[in-house]
């Protein structure tokens, strides 16, 4: 991957859990906006997520490092106050005041509200009604043969996948390897020559391909999938999910022990990293229909659970 991503790709990030420079060590309380607090966090939490450096979001956005730093401390932007105050006045939200897509029109702005402080629960029933209404697949009830593994980088989707895929004798596909064919160049390369948007068209067309070609398959996905909506609702509409969760300490040895040292190279921070990634992903990461936590035992324990957990959800022999 890419020297603009995170672990799970290379990079060598600075400390970025540091404040900026020039910032205060006053509590937060006394120093700072709440609002501009909340902003920065968001904004830490989409960089995690993605498993951007906070270099390489400041060099995709054409913005100073620095003045990420600030937005992301919670110091400055004196002009989002500003914007703030006039919402306020106007009785609107921020997102209708900056165009957001879901106030381009009053039939969007009655379905925000319709949906605005509902629980989780009620908002994942919307969605799978939406789906299947719109006809882009909802809630998979009918319990896809396509087996997709996600989770973290070392969370054992290959190795486990191959195995899985062996036993149901359905065909492995490393999603990763689609998206190289489909481009023409590595992952990397990729990232480097066209960015991460195109990346990521990449990554929804090889889903798409797969969900096209294989009726049954053992899918392993990349770490970032979740971070793009569009190929996660094709992948949780079509295929049966599996979110093979680890520990941040686990994901760690296990890349390490393949040989790829990468995740801790001159970086003192690479821990705090992983699990702000993992934590950035982990939300997105439960929506899967299963969740097998592969720190809890063995490799081979872990394939025999996961043998289990899929051949009863496919209604398969044991």
């Amino acid at each position: 991957m890419s020297s603009t991503i995170l672990h799970e790709s290379g990079a060598n990030p600075v400390d970025e859990h540091a404040p900026p420079v020039g910032a205060t060590n006053k509590p937060d309380t006394e120093s700072k906006h709440p609002f501009l607090v909340a902003l920065g966090a968001r904004v830490r939490d989409l960089r995690s997520r993605r498993g951007l450096t906070r270099k390489a979001l400041a060099q995709s956005a054409g913005v100073s490092e620095r003045h990420l730093a600030n937005l992301e401390y919670g110091i400055g932007n004196a002009s989002v106050l500003v914007l703030l105050q006039v919402t306020s006045a106007l009785q609107c939200s921020l997102a209708e005041l900056l165009g957001d897509i879901t106030t381009s029109s009053p039939e969007w702005l009655l379905i925000r509200e319709l949906l605005e402080h509902r629980n989780e629960a009620t908002l994942h029933t919307v969605r799978v009604a939406i789906g299947n209404m719109l006809g882009t697949g909802g809630g998979n009830a009918n319990r896809s043969s396509r087996v997709a593994l996600i989770g973290l980088r070392g969370a054992g989707k290959s190795t486990l996948g191959k195995m899985l895929a062996d036993d149901l004798d359905y065909p492995f596909v490393e999603l990763s390897r689609e998206i190289e064919k489909f481009a023409g160049c590595s992952i990397s390369e990729i990232q480097a020559l066209y960015g991460m948007n195109a990346y990521r068209r990449y990554e929804r067309r090889a889903i798409e391909e797969a969900i096209q070609i294989y009726p049954e398959a053992v899918i392993a996905t990349p770490g970032g999938l979740v971070s793009d909506a569009a190929s996660f609702n094709l992948l949780l509409a079509h295929c049966t999910t599996v979110w093979l969760r680890a520990d941040a300490e686990d994901h760690m040895k296990r890349v390490a022990a393949q040989g790829d040292m990468r995740p801790m190279a001159a970086s003192k921070e690479a821990m705090e990293d992983l699990k702000s990634i993992l934590a950035g992903r982990t939300a997105f990461y439960s929506k899967a229909e299963f969740t097998l936590d592969t720190s809890a035992q063995a490799l081979e324990p872990s394939y025999l659970a996961l043998r289990e957990l899929v051949r009863r959800a496919l209604k398969l022999p044991i």
